[in-house]
Order: C-alpha cells, then structure tokens, then sequence
C-alpha cells in the first residue's frame, strides 16, 4: 500500500511540474511576442491590435491570396501585414490624387459589419456611398439610377412644402412607401451626378456585381479583401480582415483620411 501511495505521489508531483513548465514557458512565449510587436512599425502595429492579420480556414482561401499568406494560426490563415502596408500605401496615394484632382470615389458595402461604418466616413469626408444591397446597373446604366435619385428628391421637396397634401391619405400613403424604398436604395448617391471615377468597397468577394460594373466600365476599384477574395480582379486590393468591425472601420477610416488630406491640399492651393 505505501508503494502505492508513493507512486501516486510521484504521478501528481510529475503533473504538478508538467503544469508550472506549461505556464512558465506561454509566459516567455507571451513576452517575446509582445516585444516583438513593441519593434514592428506603428502601423502594422495597429493592424495587429484590430486583428487585420487573421483570413479564413485555408479550404476557403482564393488560389489569387496565397502569396499573401505567412501562416496558420489555430486553422486561421494570417494575412502578411507587411504586404498589407505597402498595398494600403498604394491605394491611399492613389484616393489622396483622386481628391487632389476632384475627381469623385463611391465608398460600398452591403455586409452588416460595415454598413454604417461605410456610411459614417463617407458623409465625413462627403462622397457618395451605397451602405446595403448594390443597385445593378448603378455603374453599367447610370441614366436609370440617376432618375430615381431624382424622382426621390423631387418626393421628398414636395413633401416638405406640404404639396402632397392635396392627395388622398391612400395616395399619401403610397408617396410615403415610395420615398421610404427609394431613400433606402439611393439616399448615398443625391449627390452622384455621373459615373464616379473609382469604387471603394469593403470585401470585394460580398460586392461582386459592384466590381464587376466597376471592371466593365473602366472604374478602377479599391477593395479590402480577404483570403477568399479573388484580389486579382480589383486594381487596388488590400489583404486583410474584411470580417471584423474594429479592422474593417481602421482600413475605411485610412481610405478616408487619405481622400481628405487630398481635398485639403486642393483648398489650401
């Protein structure tokens, strides 16, 4: 019986140690990360802080990605951030010379995630926007769209001015649903008067017909794509989370600010 007991003395002292060693060793492991992350540049750095860097499961990575990829983390492919920097670079040059040269960017999502994140920059920085479903034909057949963008201004002036007042509570009603779709579909484009001169949207994958429109009409299209986006199909492609609020409000906020700086170079010429 005392050999027994010794025995299992020894199996719970053996466990006791297997688990201070498990401890000690995540804790060196957790320390040489951070101060790994202390020496990356302070924008990958904020990438990082967002999750920009986690993709999908490999099965659903899109062949166009893999050089964009540097591992797997817990069957989550991670995104190269640095690749990710230099193409974000790009495409901010590119949206700060739009500005610069007043030329018009159209900012699109339809994923509830970046919906209002969407919407909320780009009445910022005062572009149009289409923050829900995509409107077909709102690139290929822009004459069409624009009529019903002016149809619901022209509704909603007379609305104001109490002209509706002579219908019927019926035909009111009917003018009132009228409004409520159309501003629903197009309240981010009254301010569109042609074909905008690029797309940005937010998981290019999510928004195939807008970039497909964008391709077929020569609109050159910046796009937050994730491993299961087809990068190539867009001129301005920027690997990273398109899943996750945090990561998706930090790459529009940098599109954003990057249009600005543009619009402020041109007012203080």
């Amino acid at each position: 019986m005392a050999i027994k007991y010794l025995i299992i003395d020894l199996l719970i002292g053996k466990l006791h140690f297997q688990a201070l060693f498990d401890r000690v060793s995540r804790h060196m492991a957790d320390k040489t990360a951070e101060k790994t992350i202390q020496q990356l540049p302070a924008n990958i750095e904020e990438m990082l802080k967002v999750g920009a860097h986690f993709g999908f499961l490999r099965s659903r990575r899109h062949p166009s990605f893999k050089s964009y990829i540097v591992g797997t983390k817990n069957m989550t492919e991670v995104i190269d951030l640095e690749k990710t920097d230099e193409l974000l670079k790009k495409a901010e040059a590119f949206v700060e010379e739009l500005a610069k040269n007043k030329k018009t960017i159209l900012f699109a999502a339809s994923k509830s995630e970046a919906k209002e994140i969407i919407r909320k920059y780009a009445e910022e920085i005062g572009v149009p926007f289409v923050a829900g479903r995509w409107i077909g034909g709102t690139l290929t057949n822009f004459p069409e769209v624009k009529k019903r963008v002016i149809r619901l201004e022209d509704l909603s002036s007379k609305k104001e001015k109490g002209e509706l007042m002579k219908y019927t509570k019926k035909e009111r009603l009917m003018f009132d649903r009228e409004i409520e779709a159309l501003t629903e579909m197009f309240a981010g484009l009254k301010n569109l008067t042609r074909v905008p001169d690029a797309v940005f949207v937010v998981d290019s994958k999510k928004e195939d017909i807008a970039v497909a429109e964008a391709n077929k009409t020569g609109v050159p299209v910046v796009a937050l794509a994730s491993s299961d986006c087809d990068i190539n199909k867009v001129k301005f492609g920027i690997p990273g989370n398109d899943a996750s609020r945090a990561s998706i409000e930090y790459f529009v906020s940098r599109i954003a600010a990057a249009y600005k700086r543009g619009v402020a170079a041109v007012v203080a010429a």
